[in-house]
């Protein structure tokens, strides 16, 4: 988890998959192994930003159903920290460690930053929606989050994902 969040606590996270998963379709949800794994095996939890007042914010607009796609310096991912994948579901939490909405990833694309193209920017659903907003606050995001060795660059790649809610909680 993120520096500056509380921690979610494993009986939360697990309250929240057993109220999630009968209105999460699963079945609907491809399989990969035995009689449907994904009701037994709880998806990973994580926080939009490493800035609480910023995490809840963009988990807001999840909420609201604004928001279905977000991205992420691409270098970031390696063995230990593996991209997200389409089919992978995973727990949104609240800067408070909350479990608050339960997602489907449905699209992974790298490309270069400068050219995340306008219907992404609209997907993220933050400020006026438009390319030149999102370029401007991620530009300033990815600059001060780089992976160690590396600095921003037009020309860095970006992971692009979008997502559907499966089940969500205000």
């Amino acid at each position: 988890m993120n520096a500056g969040f509380t921690q979610p606590q494993d009986s939360d996270l697990e309250d929240f998959w057993q109220r999630a998963k009968p209105h999460a379709d699963l079945n609907t949800l491809p399989v990969y192994m035995g009689v449907n794994p994904l009701e037994v095996v709880r998806p990973n939890a994580w926080a939009f930003s490493a800035h609480p007042g910023e995490a809840d914010r963009l988990l807001e607009l999840v909420i609201s159903g604004r928001k279905t796609a977000t991205s992420s310096d691409a270098r970031w991912y390696d063995d230990q920290t593996p991209a997200p994948h389409v089919g992978e579901m995973s727990i949104i939490v609240n800067s408070h460690g909350r479990p608050k909405a339960l997602v489907v990833t449905t699209q992974v694309a790298t490309v270069p930053f400068d050219e995340v193209d306008a219907e992404h920017a609209q997907l993220e659903g933050e400020g006026d929606l438009s390319l030149a907003q999102w370029r401007e606050s991620h530009e300033g995001y990815f600059s001060e989050t780089p992976p160690p060795g590396v600095s921003f660059s037009p020309m860095m790649p970006v992971l692009l994902q979008q997502f559907a809610v499966l089940y969500k909680e205000s």
